[in-house]
């Protein structure tokens, strides 16, 4: 009776585990996707109203963040004093951000990959590119570790 009742338990089993068990992943997986999209909102709205302090929000607060562009910068602070000296300092203009064509792929239970296009409406120019970021989950939420952002048009000499 064991011999026949064993392969029945173990169908079951799986079938249990296969319904329930990947439905439950699949909704904590899209759950994590969408708590990471919100940070990506939220940059957008803080930059949009001039609050580079909210922006920078999303990015983990370390001296290992990583920032690449036309060239590295390792640090939150140095990243932030970055983004400061291009669109704050001396009067520069922060413009309208918008983020789109997100695509968020998670690689772990803590961590992800953000790859979208970002695009600058500014009153002189509308400056546009490409973005990967890695994302990792931390006690306070999800935090970008590494951006590194492309820019469509060629860099300007300064």
């Amino acid at each position: 009776m064991l011999r026949t009742t064993r392969p029945l338990i173990l169908g079951a089993l799986t079938c249990f585990c296969v319904a329930f068990g990947c439905a439950n992943r699949d909704d904590t997986d899209q759950n994590e996707r969408l708590r990471i999209e919100v940070i990506l909102k939220l940059q957008e709205t803080a930059w949009n109203k001039g609050d580079l302090d909210g922006f920078m929000a999303g990015y983990w607060d370390s001296p290992d963040l990583e920032f690449v562009s036309d060239k590295t910068t390792k640090g939150f602070q140095p990243t932030k004093e970055r983004y400061f000296k291009r669109y704050k300092a001396d009067g520069k203009e922060m413009g309208t951000l918008a983020f789109r064509d997100l695509q968020i792929t998670l690689t772990a239970a803590t961590e992800a990959t953000v790859t979208g296009r970002w695009k600058l409406t500014m009153a002189r120019e509308s400056p546009g590119g490409g973005f990967t970021l890695t994302v990792r989950k931390f006690d306070d939420g999800w935090k970008i570790i590494k951006d590194v952002t492309t820019s469509d048009d060629p860099p300007k000499k300064e």
